[in-house]
């Protein structure tokens, strides 16, 4: 019942390795999450800034590789594919970066919007992935 690697990449449209940055940025945030709220590590600062650093760092190395796989493809002239493909990457970028950044700027309290609201790029998202995944055969 588990979904296959070809499945996600047609789906999501990212690459294995653009899978692969994000699951270690996930990773990395989630141990970083652990060590804040575990009462036996002492934590020099509650700085959430800090704790999203990886996945800020893997949506920057996901960005980078987009630009170097548009880049290549329009060296090989195929410039609908490569249209194509950074749209889709920099929007999924984009809404995935601007959830990161306003679920950080909420829990510092340094912005007074609704968890719905803050919610909203990744309903947007989830949207276009099911439009996508419709338009697949």
């Amino acid at each position: 019942m588990f979904f296959t690697i070809e499945e996600l990449v047609r789906w999501l449209g990212l690459t294995i390795f653009e899978i692969c940055i994000n699951l270690i940025s996930l990773l990395l945030f989630t141990i970083l999450l652990v060590f804040l709220y575990d009462p036996n590590v002492e934590t020099s600062s509650n700085n959430w800034w800090m704790i999203f650093l990886p996945l800020f760092a893997g949506d920057a190395l996901n960005a980078y590789f987009c630009v170097i796989v548009y880049i290549r493809s329009l060296l090989e002239m195929t410039l609908k594919f490569s249209l194509l493909r950074i749209s889709w990457s920099g929007t999924f970028l984009l809404m995935t970066f601007l959830f990161k950044f306003l679920l950080c700027k909420r829990l510092l309290g340094q912005v007074s919007l609704d968890y719905s609201e803050v919610f909203a790029p990744l309903y947007i998202l989830l949207q276009l992935i099911a439009v996508r995944a419709c338009q697949q055969s």
